[in-house]
C-alpha cells in the first residue's frame, strides 16, 4: 500500500498538468472571442456623445444607440441559451461572432441616428449569444470550484479590451474618424473565428430533436419594447398620465401575462419557469436585474459625464473611466481566486453587494468640479462591486442548476441582467433627460447672458443648445462651457440615484441565497455522473459513502487514487 503512494502521486500530477494544458488550449478561441465582442463594444463607449452629436441626435437617441443593442442582448440571450442546449454549442458561439461583427461594421457606414441604432439593435442579436454561450461553455470544460483558477486569462482579456478599447475608440475618433472604430474587431473576428475552430473541442451532444418557442419570443420581445418605448418618449412626447401611457403599459403587461401562461404550457419553454422554484435561481435573478441597473447604467453615462460636465475629449474620457474599469477587473481576479482556494463564495458576494450600493449612492453627489480624485474612488468602489458579484452569480446558478438545463439557467441570469441593465438604462436616461431640460430652463437667463457676450457665435451656439442635440462641450468658449458643464453634471448625477435603492435589493437578496459549496465537476461529468445515478455526488465523496464502514487507513488510499483518476472531479 505504501509502495504504490509515490506512483499514484506522479500521476495525478500528470493528468492534473495534462486536463490544465487541455483547458488552456480550449479556452483559447473562447478568450479570442469574447476580446473581439467586448473590443467591439468598448471601442465605441466613449465616442459615443461625438458620434450621436455629430448624427444630429439627442439625449434620447444617445440613450436608444445603447438601449437598443442591451434590448436584443436581453432578449436574445435566452434564446441563445436554449438553443445551446438543443445543438452545437461551438458552431452557435461562431455564428454569434459573425452576426456581432458584421452588425457592427455595419453600423460604421451610418448616416443618421435611426440607421445607427437599427445595426446596434442586429449587434445585440450577437452579443447576446457570445454572453451566454460563453458561460455555458465555460460550464463544459471547467468546474465551478476551477473556474477561480482561470479567472486571471478572463481578467486579462478584459482588462486588454475594457482599457485599451475606450482608449483606442477615442484616440481614432480625436485624429482619424469614428467611422473606423465600427471596424477595428474586423480582423480579430476572424482570427477568433479560426482559433476557435482549431482549438475549442466540446464533448459530445446527444441528438434532441429542436422545438423552439417562437410565441413566447414574440411576446417577450413585444413586453419588454413597448415598456422601453414608453420609459424613453413618456415626458416629453406624451404626458405620463395619458392614452398612450394606458396603451403601452397595458400592452407590455398584457404580453407579459401571456408570455408565462406561453411557458407554463409549451413542452420547450424559452425561460423554463419551474427554475424559479430553486430558491438560488431565483434570488440570483433578483440580484442580477439591479447589478445591470448599476453595471450599465452608470457605465454608459460615466462617459457622458466626462465629456459633457468636465469638457473631456474622447481620449481622456477613456482615461479618467479607468478606475472604474480597474476596481472590477482586480475584484473579479482576486476574489476569483480566493473562491477557488477556499470553496467560500458568499462573504465576497455579500462585500459586492455593499459596495455597489456605497459607489453608486457617491456617485449621485458628483459635480462638475469635484475633486477627480473623489470622482476616481466612487468610481473604483463601483467597478470592485459588479466585479466581486457579477461572474459568481452566474456561478452559483451552475452550480446548482440541472445539467440538462444549464444553457437556460446561465442565460436566465444573464437574460435578467440584460434586462436590468437595458431598464436602467433607459430609466437614467429619461430622467437626465428631464433633469437637462428643466435646468437648462431654470438656467436660461444666464446661458442667454453668456450667449449675449459672445455676439454672433453666441448665436450659432445658442440655436445649436436650442435644437436638443447633444453639444460637444470641449469646444464651446469657456463662459458658456460652465454652464453647461453644470446642468450635465447635475442631471447626471440625478440619473445615479436611481440605482441606489435596486443596489439596496441586490445586496438583500444576495444575503438570502443559500450557502451551498461549489462542486468540483464540469457539467460534461455531471451528465455523465447522472447517467450512473450520481447526479449530486463527487466521485471522492462516493467513494467516502461507499467505504464508510471500511478499514479507514486502507479507504483513503483507495479514495485518493479514484480521486485523481477521475481528472478534474477533484
Amino acid at each position: 500500500m505504501a509502495t504504490s503512494t509515490p506512483a499514484t502521486g506522479s500521476v495525478a500530477i500528470v493528468d492534473a498538468k495534462r486536463r490544465h494544458r487541455q483547458v488552456l488550449q480550449a479556452l483559447t478561441g473562447l478568450l479570442l472571442g469574447m476580446f473581439v465582442s467586448m473590443l467591439a463594444s468598448t471601442v465605441v463607449s466613449t465616442s459615443l456623445p461625438v458620434i450621436v452629436h455629430d448624427l444630429g441626435g439627442d439625449q434620447a437617441a444617445f440613450t436608444w444607440v445603447v438601449t437598443a443593442t442591451l434590448l436584443t442582448t436581453a432578449i436574445s440571450t435566452p434564446i441563445w441559451g436554449k438553443l445551446a442546449d438543443l445543438f452545437n454549442r461551438k458552431l452557435l458561439i461562431q455564428i454569434a461572432i459573425v452576426i456581432f461583427v458584421l452588425a457592427t461594421a455595419a453600423a460604421g457606414f451610418s448616416q443618421e441616428p435611426g440607421t445607427l441604432i437599427a445595426f446596434r439593435a442586429v449587434q445585440g442579436i450577437g452579443a447576446g449569444g457570445l454572453a451566454a454561450l460563453s458561460q455555458v461553455i465555460m460550464a463544459d470544460i471547467i468546474s465551478p470550484r476551477e473556474r477561480g483558477r482561470y479567472m486571471g486569462l478572463f481578467g486579462a482579456v478584459m482588462a486588454v479590451a475594457t482599457v485599451g478599447g475606450p482608449l483606442l475608440g477615442g484616440f481614432i475618433t480625436d485624429t482619424i474618424d469614428w467611422r473606423w472604430n465600427f471596424f477595428i474587431a474586423l480582423p480579430f473576428a476572424v482570427a477568433a473565428l479560426i482559433m476557435m475552430q482549431r482549438t475549442l473541442h466540446l464533448p459530445p451532444r446527444p441528438k434532441t430533436k429542436a422545438r423552439i418557442d417562437y410565441f413566447g419570443i414574440v411576446l417577450l420581445s413585444t413586453s419588454v419594447s413597448l415598456l422601453l418605448i414608453w420609459v424613453t418618449n413618456a415626458g416629453k412626447d406624451y404626458d405620463w398620465w395619458s392614452t398612450e401611457t394606458i396603451l403601452m403599459v397595458g400592452g407590455a403587461l398584457l404580453a407579459a401575462v401571456l408570455f408565462i401562461i406561453v411557458e407554463l404550457r409549451s413542452a420547450e419553454p424559452l425561460v423554463p419557469l419551474t427554475m424559479f422554484r430553486n430558491r438560488t435561481f431565483t434570488l440570483a435573478v433578483i440580484a442580477s436585474i439591479s447589478i445591470g441597473i448599476a453595471m450599465f447604467g452608470t457605465s454608459v453615462f460615466l462617459s457622458q459625464y466626462m465629456q459633457l460636465a468636465r469638457g473631456a475629449t474622447p481620449t481622456e474620457a477613456g482615461l479618467m473611466t479607468i478606475p472604474m474599469i480597474g476596481g472590477l477587473l482586480l475584484a473579479s481576479i482576486v476574489i476569483g481566486g480566493l473562491v477557488t482556494r477556499t470553496g467560500h463564495w458568499k462573504p465576497y458576494l455579500i462585500v459586492g453587494g455593499v459596495l455597489l450600493i456605497a459607489g453608486s449612492y457617491l456617485l449621485s453627489t458628483i459635480h462638475y468640479d469635484t475633486n477627480f480624485v473623489l470622482v476616481s474612488l466612487y468610481m473604483f468602489l463601483l467597478g470592485a462591486g459588479v466585479g466581486m458579484t457579477m461572474q459568481n452569480l452566474v456561478l452559483i446558478v451552475q452550480n446548482t442548476a440541472n445539467p440538462s438545463e444549464i444553457g437556460v439557467a446561465s442565460s436566465g441570469v444573464t437574460f435578467f441582467r440584460s434586462l436590468g441593465g437595458t431598464i436602467g438604462v433607459s430609466v437614467m436616461g429619461a430622467a437626465l433627460a428631464t433633469s437637462a431640460t428643466n435646468l437648462f430652463t431654470e438656467r436660461k437667463d444666464d446661458i442667454g447672458a453668456a450667449l449675449m457676450a459672445l455676439g454672433e457665435k453666441g448665436a450659432a451656439i445658442g440655436q445649436q443648445l436650442a435644437s436638443g442635440t447633444i453639444p460637444q462641450v470641449s469646444t464651446l468658449p469657456e463662459s458658456i462651457r460652465v454652464i453647461v458643464e453644470d446642468i450635465y453634471a447635475q442631471a447626471i448625477a440625478h440619473s445615479f440615484l436611481i440605482a441606489v435603492p435596486l443596489a439596496v435589493i441586490s445586496l438583500i437578496a444576495i444575503i438570502f441565497l443559500p450557502n451551498k459549496p461549489l462542486t468540483r465537476m464540469t457539467t460534461s461529468e455531471r451528465v455523465q455522473a447522472s447517467e450512473a445515478d450520481l447526479a449530486t455526488v463527487s466521485v471522492a465523496e462516493g467513494m467516502e459513502t461507499l467505504t464508510a464502514t471500511a478499514d479507514t487507513d486502507a479507504a483513503a488510499p483507495a479514495a485518493g487514487v479514484a480521486d485523481e483518476a477521475s481528472g478534474t472531479r477533484r
